[in-house]
């Protein structure tokens, strides 16, 4: 994971993580209607994540090139101290190299730091690697969503306390 800069998503790097996102939902067959996949604001995660308070984004990247993403979003409907970790993508070629679990320990360390005690997050089952690494995390699977995401797509769901 050498020269892997994780930063602060920028305005320039919408088009490259949405890409990354819808491209990662085909790969598995789930870009299906309520999903991140048809969500307007997937194009526009810079913009989202300036005007929302307590929320952050970031992207992992390599000589200029995006690897993917991931971020921490109070989520509506979710109790004051839980934040939700969303759009968590990694192209097919970042994958296997540990920068997931990178991504998610720096997501979580920034919920700390902001005050969140709980981070939820929603899945599907087809996204088997990334559940197993959301279970090394502590994440527990929960019999019902938390909050308002607008994604009725997924049908997992998994809540960590911090």
């Amino acid at each position: 994971m050498e020269n892997i800069l994780i930063r602060p998503i920028q305005p320039g790097d919408n088009i490259a993580i949405a890409g990354i996102i819808r491209s990662s939902l085909e790969e598995f067959g789930v870009n299906r209607p309520g999903t991140v996949y048809y969500d307007d604001a997937t194009d526009h995660l810079f913009e989202l994540f300036q005007v929302t308070p307590q929320s952050a984004y970031f992207v992992a990247e390599k000589e200029g090139v995006l690897l993917g993403g991931a971020g921490i979003f109070p989520t509506e409907g979710l109790p004051d101290n839980t934040c939700e970790l969303v759009k968590m993508y990694l192209t097919s070629t970042a994958r296997g190299m540990g920068l997931g679990r990178k991504m998610i320990g720096y997501c979580l360390e920034v919920a700390a730091a902001k005050g969140f005690s709980q981070v939820y997050l929603e899945t599907m089952p087809e996204l088997k690697k990334a559940v197993s690494v959301y279970e090394k995390f502590g994440f527990e699977f929960l019999p019902a969503p938390m909050g308002n995401s607008g994604h009725c797509g997924c049908d997992m769901w998994m809540l960590k306390k911090i």
